[in-house]
C-alpha cells in the first residue's frame, strides 16, 4: 500500500523540476521580452529622427536668418526711410523685429530649450540696444542720426549677442549631423 509520504515525495519529484523548467522558461522570455521592447523604441526613435532631421534643419537656418534679418545693420537697411524721424524709425526697427518673432517662433519646437534661450536673449537685447541708442538722441533727431548713432555703438562693440546667436545655432546644428 502507498502512503501518503510516498505520494508525497512522487508530487514533489515532478513539480520540482518542472517548477525550475517554468522559472527558467519565464526569465527567458521576459528577458526577450524586454530586449525586443528596447530594439523596438530604438528603432522608434531613429525612426523620428529620420523624420525630424529636415524640420530641424531648416529650423536652424530660418533662426540663421531670422539674426541676420534683425541685426542692426540689416535691420536700418531694411525700414530706414528718409522722412522718418528718430522715434518713428525706432519704432519701425521694433515692429520690425516682433514680426520677424513672430514668423519664427514655431521654430522652437525643433531647436534645444537653451539655443531658444538664446535666440530670445539676442532678440531682446537687440531691442535693448534701439532703446539705449534712441535715449542718447536730442529730441528731434532724424532717421540719419539715429542710424550713425546706431552705427557708432556697433563699431565699439566687437561680439553682439546676435553673433553668440549665430554662433550657437552654428554649434547645434553641426551637432546633429
Amino acid at each position: 500500500m502507498v502512503t501518503a509520504l510516498e505520494i508525497f515525495l512522487e508530487i514533489i519529484k515532478v513539480t520540482v523540476p518542472a517548477l525550475i523548467v517554468f522559472l527558467t522558461v519565464y526569465y527567458m522570455f521576459k528577458t526577450f521580452m524586454e530586449n525586443e521592447q528596447r530594439k523596438h523604441a530604438i528603432q522608434l526613435r531613429n525612426d523620428n529622427k529620420g523624420m525630424s532631421f529636415p524640420f530641424r534643419m531648416q529650423a536652424y537656418e530660418r533662426l540663421a536668418l531670422f539674426c541676420e534679418r534683425i541685426s542692426l545693420s540689416n535691420l536700418m537697411l531694411r525700414v530706414r526711410d528718409e522722412k522718418m524721424n528718430a522715434g518713428d524709425f525706432r519704432l519701425a526697427m521694433m515692429v520690425a523685429i516682433q514680426q520677424e518673432y513672430e514668423h519664427n517662433i514655431s521654430q522652437q519646437v525643433y531647436v534645444s530649450e537653451e539655443l531658444w534661450k538664446i535666440i530670445m536673449f539676442a532678440k531682446n537685447d537687440t531691442i535693448n540696444v534701439i532703446n539705449l541708442v534712441s535715449k542718447t538722441l536730442p529730441e528731434g533727431a532724424s532717421s540719419l542720426d539715429f542710424s550713425r548713432s546706431v552705427f557708432n555703438y556697433l563699431n565699439e562693440v566687437k561680439n553682439t549677442s546676435l553673433d553668440t546667436a549665430r554662433s550657437a545655432i552654428s554649434q547645434e546644428a553641426s551637432s546633429h549631423l
